[in-house]
């Protein structure tokens, strides 16, 4: 088989068997961001004025809680330059955890060189074109009577809904669900969303 088959099956089988395995599960509550990025505020409270973000997500990436992993992959799939364009973007960005789930040796095969076009379509996944606030994503969830369907720059749907506890879930093309645990990183060119798993795009 040709390199190019190799790596969709290896990229195929790892997000399977990462599905199969190790469903992920929706936090208690989804938090707010770092005093960084904006100024939490008790429920309830007036909103208290936040401070103006500074730079790109691109930027801001390897600066998050426990998001080396992700920042290793933008980089390798050499789409930093599109998360520091003017865009907006909404970025669901994935735990290192997420990313602990995969198959042994999974990582370092999306990590090579020749896999840069697989490993950019699974990132774009989890990139909106817009800056999309939590509210007013599930705004669009309660529109859609229960389901927000957001087109990614992989140009795949990747579908949003509502937990009992008001958690974001995020479901893949594969029927994955992972879900937002903070919500509302603004930098200047869009929003990042920390998502405790991954989102699986159709490859191949």
């Amino acid at each position: 088989m040709t390199v190019k088959t190799n790596l969709m099956i290896a990229a195929s089988s790892l997000f399977l068997a990462a599905g199969a395995t190790a469903q992920t599960t929706a936090p208690a509550a989804s938090q707010t961001p770092a005093p960084t990025t904006a100024t939490a505020t008790a429920p309830g409270a007036p909103a208290a004025p936040t401070a103006a973000a500074t730079t790109t997500i691109a930027a801001a990436l390897p600066t998050l809680p426990n998001r080396a992993t992700l920042a290793k992959l933008v980089t390798a799939a050499k789409l930093q330059t599109t998360l520091a364009g003017t865009g907006p973007y909404t970025l669901f960005a994935p735990s290192d955890e997420a990313f602990t789930r995969l198959p042994a040796g999974a990582l370092d095969t999306l990590l090579k060189p020749e896999s840069a076009p697989t490993l950019a379509t699974i990132i774009k996944y989890h990139v909106v074109a817009g800056a999309i606030t939590a509210d007013q994503l599930k705004a669009q969830i309660t529109a859609g009577g229960g389901k927000a369907t957001l087109t990614t720059l992989a140009g795949q749907p990747l579908v949003a809904s509502l937990e009992a506890n008001g958690n974001i879930a995020l479901t893949d093309t594969a029927g994955i669900k992972s879900f937002v645990d903070t919500a509302d990183i603004k930098e200047t060119n869009g929003i990042v969303h920390l998502t405790n798993g991954m989102s699986v795009p159709k490859l191949g």
